[in-house]
């Protein structure tokens, strides 16, 4: 029951997520993908905050069970419980965006900073518990998505092929949305063989 819970929530998260981005984003005709960063729209008055804001922390408490329900699903060896340690991190780090606004400084931007760390740290170290646990096509997909969700901030830093963070935020956070519905898919199915006498 514990892994359903966690698989579905892993599923319904980053959806969650990006549907309220996507609605705050249109709620606001001035924010721009090359200029802005996502976590502008959390400071814009009235309904664009709302979505913003509010849409991270659920979706943040979302992604939290899921990371907890990895401490079952990735076993009791030391990099497996590692991964998902610095996975739920990451967890807590979206949820405080929400809770601390861009004008809350400088907390807003060190859980921003926190949680684009985290998040493709962990999956690399998923990756390595995945090779230990000899599923090679989850450990090797989980590194692509590393890769993919820290690809876009070492391009920002070393050519800044854009003026606002907008972009490379939503790039990695798209990676790693892909990472967990294709997981929180893996748990479900894990699970229901589990019921299978």
């Amino acid at each position: 029951m514990w892994l359903r819970i966690a698989g579905t929530c892993g599923i319904i998260a980053p959806i969650l997520a990006f549907t309220f981005i996507c609605l705050a984003v249109a709620s606001y005709p001035q924010f721009s993908w090359m200029n802005n960063a996502l976590s502008d729209l959390g400071v814009v008055p009235g309904f664009t905050e709302a979505l913003f804001n509010y849409g991270l922390i659920i979706s943040g408490m979302l992604f939290f069970v899921f990371s907890a329900g990895m401490f079952v699903f990735l076993g009791e060896k030391f990099v497996s419980r590692t991964g998902a340690f610095v996975l739920a991190l990451a967890c807590l780090a979206l949820v405080a965006i929400g809770l601390f606004p861009e004008n809350v400084k400088p907390t807003h931007y060190l859980v921003s900073v926190g949680f684009f760390v985290f998040l493709p740290i962990s999956m690399l170290i998923i990756a390595g518990a995945f090779w230990f646990m000899r599923q090679v096509r989850m450990a090797v997909f989980t590194l692509i998505g590393a890769v993919a969700a820290a690809a876009p901030w070492i391009l920002y830093f070393s050519v800044r092929y854009v003026s606002g963070v907008a972009i490379p935020e939503a790039v990695s956070g798209l990676a790693g949305a892909v990472w967990t519905v294709v997981l929180g898919c893996k748990i479900l199915r894990e699970a229901a063989r589990a019921k299978v006498p």
